[in-house]
């Protein structure tokens, strides 16, 4: 069992409804009890497409027993369980109903054509790493300085591991 972390998020309809949908479904694949998870931050779109609503994000931990690639094959099924089209099917950082990424797993290093953990740029996003700081402040490089406008406090962890 390995600790892996996973940042989310979604811009289009109930956007914490989606974020309560995926904590509920990634801790389904869960292995143990053990938890983390941040708390909801609003946050401007980035690379996205002109026009693109806000986003909700927020992070989790869980112990994971399954391979980082058993992973990806299941993170991607709940996003397309939630609709969001295969990547082969839509435009690069589209607004999406909800996104699933695989920000660490354990301290393996996984370097595959489908597949690169550490995520390669979670370090260059606010919005992975504050609310990555809320779980695992040890991963957010240490003079990382937060751009304030650019995330917001949106509502508590409890409401993503209410069940």
């Amino acid at each position: 069992m390995e600790k892996v972390g996973f940042s989310l998020g979604t811009n289009l309809g109930d956007r914490l409804k989606h974020l309560q949908r995926a904590c509920a479904s990634l801790r389904k694949l869960a292995a143990s009890g053990h938890l983390r998870v941040s708390n909801v931050y609003e946050t401007e779109p980035v690379d996205c497409p002109d026009g693109s609503p806000g986003f909700l994000n927020a992070a989790i931990e869980l112990e994971i027993a399954l391979s980082p690639l058993e992973l990806l094959k299941r993170t991607q099924a709940i996003e397309t369980g939630f609709g969001r089209p295969a990547e082969s099917e839509r435009e690069r950082n589209a607004p999406r109903i909800i996104d699933v990424d695989i920000l660490y797993y354990g301290e393996d290093k996984v370097n595959t054509p489908t597949l690169v953990i550490p995520h390669p740029r979670m370090h260059e996003r606010d919005f992975v790493l504050r609310p990555l700081a809320d779980i695992r402040s040890d991963l957010v490089p240490e003079n990382h300085v937060f751009d304030q406008n650019a995330t917001c406090p949106f509502a508590d962890a409890s409401l993503l591991t209410d069940d």
